[in-house]
């Protein structure tokens, strides 16, 4: 027991309500929309507007390590390279579709947490959940991305 407004006997910051990872999407028409975390939906449901870019970044992070991401894209198909820690994949203001994306964690991250994510699909809606640089999403289908729900979660 504590007296009342006395001091905490320790850290009181709450593990379960931490912003592990924070991302932006660029929509259609809209350009960028603000940062969403942890399992929130970023881009649109509902409006048929394409995900044209996307920006993906570790908050508060634990360990060390990096978020990495890559975008198939209208006309491009699969990004050559990994994007990482806030940098743009896909691309903005040539009005090409996401189609697909996969994201993944390195060093001391991946040891630690597994990285969930879905994709709201054109004619298709949510998708199932996939991890660890699985494919969210189709390639090769002319199907654009709507939306995505990104969130870490700590390995067992």
């Amino acid at each position: 027991m504590l007296q009342k407004g006395s001091a905490a006997p320790g850290p009181t910051i709450d593990e379960l309500r931490k912003q592990l990872v924070g991302y932006s999407t660029h929509v259609q028409r809209i350009g960028w929309q603000g940062q969403v975390y942890d399992g929130a939906v970023g881009g649109t449901v509902g409006q048929a507007l394409r995900l044209e870019g996307i920006q993906i970044g570790l908050q508060l992070q634990p360990y060390t390590g990096s978020i990495e991401y890559r975008s198939h894209v209208q006309g491009i198909g699969w990004e050559g390279s990994w994007q990482r820690d806030g940098a743009t994949s896909g691309t903005v203001g040539q009005a090409r579709r996401l189609e697909a994306v996969q994201v993944r964690l390195t060093g001391q991250m991946a040891e630690h947490y597994d990285v969930w994510y879905r994709a709201h699909v054109q004619r298709e809606g949510w998708m199932d959940w996939v991890r660890n640089g699985q494919i969210a999403g189709t390639a090769g289908q002319a199907l654009r991305l709507e939306a995505i729900q990104i969130k870490l979660t700590p390995k067992s």
